[in-house]
């Protein structure tokens, strides 16, 4: 991948649409639009301007253009953009176009983003969110994003390497320069400085995993005996018939994934196979992973049949914890039900009563869902971790501070701090040696 190469490619998704954009960055960016036909431009004007073929000279579209001069723009580098017509014949002839002017090429994946935080105009962690909120399906996880884009992760993480870039310089001059003239309490104060960022970071990596879990979707299982509606109320949820009902016990052999948005909240949701034993091969391993399913959901939706309440199915019965929501089923055969909708039991928890059939207690489910599914996100007020390669780089830094604060030396004691720095700095892509020299001298003055 040359950065010296001016590149191009649609900014807008492909097919048909009323307008399409085409981004061009690189030095050669202007005589790419000279070469189109396009007339000088004012920086960040956007002009109405004919592009034309090179070879010959033919109309190619009559198209909005847009100049972004260096250093102001999301590269860095010279940049336009072609708003054109978003018919596929009028997009594939201007790419063919920049395809054939001398220094010009196709992007290849990421790499305006690349630009971007190669120009300093992005951390790794905006990068990330830009790619977040690209593919984000709710609002939520388009939040998230745009909180993590504007900074708030940079900032955190920034503020944490600077402190702790501080703290190892102060011990380098300790070990360094003995005899210079350095306050007294300088080990007591920079291993405070040490204690109490490690107290922020843990808190930090306490958090349950809710930024993941909203940038990935919550997982949701559907578990019960055959027959008791799972499959039902999976295609109630999804509004269409994403599964197959039968009164055939069995019928769901193996587990169904639905995507729903839950009031913002991304959430796949799990139709599995009735829970029983069964001599049958393929059944039994639908129930296998029906329980698989239900272990590694963050919630469960356990539904038993109203047809025999209050008996209760004990396969079903087994999975049930903290995670689970205890649904009945088939209301409309209980009157009692009708009366309950919702019922607070100390050994069943909240058990709600519905009928998939008629709609009966359908809302306050699916009120009760998205409640539990908004706690398990609780986007809060704090910017959460978002990627396992967050939370790694953070639990190295964690664990080389906490064994610098265990050091029978100081030089170890150094060298693990100088692995707490790199591992924060691989978090937003800047590692630089050059900052702790600066701290030392400038906090110190040594060698005036």
């Amino acid at each position: 991948m040359s950065t010296s190469d001016t590149i191009f490619a649609p900014a807008t998704a492909p097919g048909r649409a009323g307008i399409a954009v085409i981004r061009i960055s690189g030095a050669k960016t202007l005589k790419a639009l000279d070469r189109l036909g396009v007339g000088s431009l004012k920086p960040r004007v956007m002009t109405r301007a004919k592009l034309n073929d090179p070879t010959t000279a033919d109309t190619l579209d009559d198209a909005l253009v847009v100049w972004f001069e260096t250093p102001n723009s999301f590269t860095g580098e010279d940049v336009a953009e072609l708003h054109i017509h978003g018919g596929p014949a009028v997009v594939e002839s201007v790419l063919s176009a920049l395809n054939g002017v001398g220094g010009l090429r196709p992007a290849e994946p990421g790499e305006f983003t690349r630009r971007a935080f190669d120009a300093g105009k992005l951390d790794l962690t905006q990068a990330e969110a830009l790619a977040d909120l690209v593919d984000a399906d709710t609002r939520a996880q388009a939040r998230q994003a745009l909180r993590q884009m504007g900074g708030a992760l940079k900032t955190t993480y920034d503020d944490w390497r600077e402190r702790l870039v501080k703290a190892l310089a102060h011990l380098e001059a300790v070990i360094d320069f003995p005899d210079e003239d350095l306050p007294d309490d300088t080990a007591q104060a920079l291993w405070g400085a040490v204690e109490g960022l490690e107290k922020e970071l843990s808190k930090h990596l306490a958090d349950d995993g809710r930024g993941e879990r909203l940038r990935n979707g919550i997982h949701v299982a559907i578990i019960g005996p055959p027959n008791a509606g799972k499959s039902s109320l999976l295609n109630l949820l999804a509004q269409r018939e994403a599964a197959i009902v039968s009164e055939i016990a069995g019928t769901t052999r193996d587990v169904i994934d639905v995507h729903l948005d839950l009031d913002g909240y991304p959430v796949l949701i799990a139709d599995t196979a009735g829970l029983r034993s069964t001599t049958d091969t393929i059944e039994d391993e639908g129930v296998r992973r029906a329980r698989n399913r239900a272990e590694n959901s963050d919630l469960v939706v356990a539904l038993f049949d109203g047809a025999v309440y209050p008996n209760r199915d004990p396969a079903t019965v087994e999975l049930i914890d903290d995670s689970t929501l205890v649904v009945v089923n088939k209301s409309d055969l209980l009157d009692q039900a009708r009366e309950l909708e919702h019922d607070i039991d100390d050994e069943w928890r909240a058990t709600h009563f519905v009928s998939v059939k008629d709609g009966f207690g359908v809302d306050m489910l699916i009120s009760t869902l998205t409640r539990k599914v908004a706690e398990l996100c609780d986007e809060g007020t704090e910017a959460p971790i978002t990627r396992a390669r967050h939370r790694h780089a953070l639990t190295e830094c964690q664990t080389a501070m906490t064994r610098a604060r265990s050091a029978n030396l100081p030089e170890l004691a150094a060298e693990d701090l100088r692995l707490a720095v790199r591992a924060l700095g691989r978090l937003t892509g800047h590692v630089d040696v050059e900052d702790l020299l600066d701290v030392v001298f400038g906090d110190f003055c040594i060698g005036k």
